[in-house]
């Protein structure tokens, strides 16, 4: 598998201002994106060179969408697509209520939401676009910020994606399962490891 083509980071965002948030926000956060290793870089490592010390603490892993999906899936069991389960990065953002919005919309960055269970040369449900809520005013902002993102592509402001239609999903978390140990920080240690995500675009578009 080959590398994506790398990309300058990202400008902070110019405009709309995040909508501020008078309901307090879990500051659990939990991610599909793709494999997770690329998931776990570009918001670790980068969201973090725009907002210092927003995460604080992440590991990654799996979640399903189904409560009742088996019980501690073993890497091997989640990649052969028969689990159910999504390739997550899981985190705690210090700050919710300043970076919760910021963090959907750079998630929707740095991956492609319009191809469903794929993302580059990775297919199965798996490596489905998830955005997994922990409470109902997060999934107030995620919903609301995924409509953004599609009225953009309507629009034609954003035409760096695959196909024009949004396929992200948003539900309830369930368990979280950690992956093992050589999968944690893994493009830190291998730099040059795989990692099929780039940067889509570099500023969320003006309303």
């Amino acid at each position: 598998m080959g590398q994506a083509p790398s990309a300058e980071i990202p400008i902070p965002n110019p405009a709309p201002p995040c909508v501020p948030h008078p309901v307090p926000l879990a500051s659990r956060v939990t991610l599909g994106a793709g494999c997770y290793w690329g998931t776990d870089k570009f918001i670790v490592k980068d969201f973090q060179k725009r907002f210092p010390g927003s995460v604080k603490n992440a590991s990654v892993g799996f979640m399903s969408p189904d409560p009742d999906a088996m019980k501690n899936p073993s890497y091997r069991q989640v990649c052969s697509g028969s689990t159910g389960h999504v390739e997550v990065l899981d985190l705690e953002l210090t700050d919710p209520q300043a970076h919760y919005e910021e963090l959907i919309r750079f998630f929707y960055m740095f991956h492609d939401p319009t191809t469903k269970n794929r993302q580059g040369n990775d297919m199965g449900s798996q490596y489905s676009s998830y955005i997994f809520t922990y409470d109902q005013e997060q999934s107030k902002v995620a919903s609301r910020v995924t409509k953004e993102l599609q009225d953009h592509i309507s629009r034609g402001t954003l035409n760096s994606f695959e196909s024009e239609t949004v396929k992200t999903k948003i539900g309830d978390a369930t368990v979280y399962y950690k992956a093992m140990q050589e999968h944690q920080d893994y493009l830190a240690s291998n730099p040059n490891g795989y990692c099929n995500h780039y940067f889509r675009f570099k500023s969320w578009p003006k309303a």
